[in-house]
This record gives C-alpha cells, sequence and structure tokens, in this order.
C-alpha cells in the first residue's frame, strides 16, 4: 500500500537508518486493521518463558500451541507478532509473510530470584533474518544493579540489526533498586522513555504509569512545574513527550490482568493522550478465542478513531 502522509512523517523521525530498516519500520506500520494510521496493536507472547505454562496458557489451554497465537495476532488484524526463539521456530516457515515478525532476543523465568534482574540473550539478529523477522526485540531493566550491561549489550545489538535492515522494539521495564509502587511511577516510566530513545530503540514499550512520584529529585521538578499527572491521559502525554517530544514511538503494555470495561477504558485513555498503541499479551491470549479477537479488534478501533 501507498505510504500516508502519518507514516512519512513517523519515519522522518528516524533519518540515521538505512533504508532496510525504514523499510521494515513502515511494515510494521502498514499491516493489519491500523495500517497507515501510525498507530500499533502487537500481539507479544513471551509469558511462557517468562512466567511459565501454566501461569500463562491454562486459562486457556489452547495457547500451550504455538501456532494459536499467530493464527489469533494474523485473524485480530494485529501489525505483529513477537515472540522468543521457539516460538517463532515453530511458526515462521508455515506463515512466512502473512504478519510481521519480531523476535524477543533475551528473556528471563521466575525460578530464579536474582538480586538484580537482567535478562539471558536466548536468540540472536541472525535468527531473526533466518525467520524472516522485520524488528528484534529487547528488554531492558532501569533500576537493576545490571542496567549497565544490558544497555552495552543492546547498543551492539541495534548496531546489527540495523546492518541487517531491521528496527528494535524495546522493552522498558524498571525494577531493581525501586520501589514495587515505583516501577510504575510516572517519573520513572518517563525516564525509562527517555534511556530507550537515547539508547536507540525505534519503537519503545513501556507500562502505563500511575499517579505516584518516585524520585524525590523528580517530584520536586513536578510539583515546581505544575506537570499535570492525574489522569491516565495526562501521565500518557508526559511519557510520549520524555521519547523525543513524540518522535519515538512509544505503545503501552496491557499490564495486569483486568476485566474487559476496565481495560477499553484504559486503552481510551492511551490513546487520548497520544500513545502511539498497545503491546497487549495475556490480556488477549487468556480470553477465549471469539472473546480474544472482539477484544484486539475494539481496542484497534480506539486507536484508529483517536484524534
Amino acid at each position: 500500500m501507498a505510504y500516508t502522509d502519518r507514516v512519512k512523517q513517523i519515519l522522518s523521525w528516524y533519518p540515521s537508518d538505512n533504508p532496510g530498516t525504514l523499510t521494515n519500520l513502515a511494515r510494521l506500520l502498514n499491516t493489519g486493521t491500523l495500517a497507515g494510521t501510525g498507530k500499533l496493536v502487537i500481539l507479544p507472547v513471551d509469558q511462557g518463558f517468562e512466567h511459565g505454562p501454566a501461569r500463562s496458557f491454562a486459562p486457556n489451554p489452547a495457547g500451550y500451541d504455538p501456532e494459536y497465537h499467530i493464527q489469533l495476532a494474523i485473524e485480530s488484524g494485529c501489525n505483529a507478532y513477537a515472540a522468543p526463539l521457539g516460538f517463532l521456530e515453530a511458526v515462521a516457515g508455515k506463515y512466512a509473510g502473512e504478519i510481521p515478525l519480531i523476535l524477543k532476543l533475551n528473556n528471563s523465568d521466575t525460578l530464579g530470584k536474582p538480586e538484580h534482574p537482567m535478562s539471558a540473550v536466548t536468540g540472536s539478529v541472525k535468527d531473526a533474518v533466518r525467520l524472516g523477522c522485520v524488528a528484534i526485540g529487547y528488554t531492558i531493566y532501569p533500576g537493576s544493579g545490571y542496567r549497565n550491561e544490558q544497555y552495552e549489550a543492546l547498543r551492539d545489538l541495534i548496531r546489527e540489526a540495523k546492518d541487517y535492515g531491521m528496527p528494535t522494539v524495546l522493552w522498558a521495564y524498571p525494577r531493581g533498586s525501586i520501589s514495587k509502587e515505583g516501577e510504575q511511577a510516572i517519573d520513572v516510566i518517563s525516564y525509562a522513555a527517555q534511556i530507550s530513545a537515547q539508547l536507540g530503540a525505534h519503537i519503545i514499550k513501556v507500562k502505563p504509569p500511575k499517579d505516584f512520584l518516585e524520585q524525590a529529585e523528580a517530584k520536586k521538578v513536578y510539583e515546581k512545574y505544575s506537570i499535570p499527572t492525574k489522569t491516565m491521559e495526562e501521565r500518557i502525554r508526559d511519557v510520549v513527550k520524555s521519547a523525543f517530544n513524540g518522535k519515538r514511538i512509544v505503545i503501552f503494555s496491557g499490564g495486569e490482568n483486568k476485566d474487559t470495561p476496565a481495560l477499553l477504558e484504559e486503552i481510551r485513555q492511551i490513546a487520548a493522550g497520544g500513545g502511539f498503541g498497545s503491546i497487549m499479551g495475556r490480556n488477549a491470549f487468556q480470553r477465549p478465542h471469539d472473546e480474544s479477537v472482539k477484544l484486539l479488534k475494539d481496542v484497534m478501533n480506539i486507536f484508529k478513531n483517536a484524534k
């Protein structure tokens, strides 16, 4: 399809990237129900690795099958499907070209309880190329004692991915030397978005921020300049602004399980605040199939109709 003015505008924000990287970024933006709108809804299924099979798939046992998830992403009209190496190897050949794929290059599990969180690299850029992916994914934990090692590894992966013409989707989940409440504090989430943009991420995934300020120094600034944080819409606007004044794509996770009305209201607030979309896993695939498809379509319609 021809590029819309909105897609052309977004691509113009990445002037240092080569044509291959821009083309793959455009493929993400020109696929599915939201094609051409500049918005994204991505189905990520890394939860089996991250949380274990029972916690992830027992609510909807069809999800134990890797094919279930890519079929769900295609049927519902998602922009892309993201997963670790094993899940993608199980489906990439059979569904080649039907939906953009994102290989999640690092993952962690809940069996160990490390003092400083850090994911293991479980795939490579060459794996992503071999599987026909359009992008790589990576997780950082700002606040972890191992954050610098994560940033340095990411820098090398982004450079290699660009050599192959692939953009990077960055999961930015603050944790470690941060309070539990602070992991979703507005100042911390906005800081994580800024770090992600500075590290060279093309698409940034963060959690929806809460009306809480973790850092005493940041709290003084938010109060001095009366930065609004009371509503989700206001907080989303602050996060997006922190990613180069909205010139980096920022999408938001579905977060903990919610009932459908609460989830859709949160999506409305994200869309109203200028969020570029949603990357929703458990809140989608743990529901019965037809309910999952309807939910994802409803989420897409909210972003499609956002001003």
